[in-house]
């Protein structure tokens, strides 16, 4: 299984809602992580095109969207327990102060 970045730019009238797209989201894989706005990290295996593909259908005009596969690398500050607990299990991190460096994404 790999892990996308999912991350969208939405342009939400008042009478739109976008639950559909988020609960698309929960179910493109086996797992995600979304403690940030606009910007997921799924689980899954599907390609990116199959996961735009499958998403595209709960966006409205104007919006936008970003598939991309992770690969090695990762650094991050500032999040709460369970946010990073996530970020190196799955991101199979070796831990260093305040940084973070990826290994191997295989699961």
């Amino acid at each position: 299984m790999a892990i996308y970045m999912i991350g969208y730019d939405l342009q939400p009238s008042k009478e739109e809602d976008y639950e559909n797209l988020f609960t698309a989201l929960e179910g493109i894989g086996s797992g995600y992580w979304d403690c940030l706005d606009s910007t997921w990290l799924v689980i899954t295996e599907k390609t990116a095109t199959q996961i735009r593909d499958e998403l595209k259908q709960h966006l409205k005009d104007g919006d936008r969207l970003l598939v991309m596969r992770y690969g090695e690398g990762a650094a991050w500050l500032g999040f709460k327990d369970e946010c990073q607990t996530w970020l190196e299990d799955k991101l199979q991190i070796s831990k260093s102060p305040r940084t973070r460096s990826a290994a191997s994404l295989s699961e």
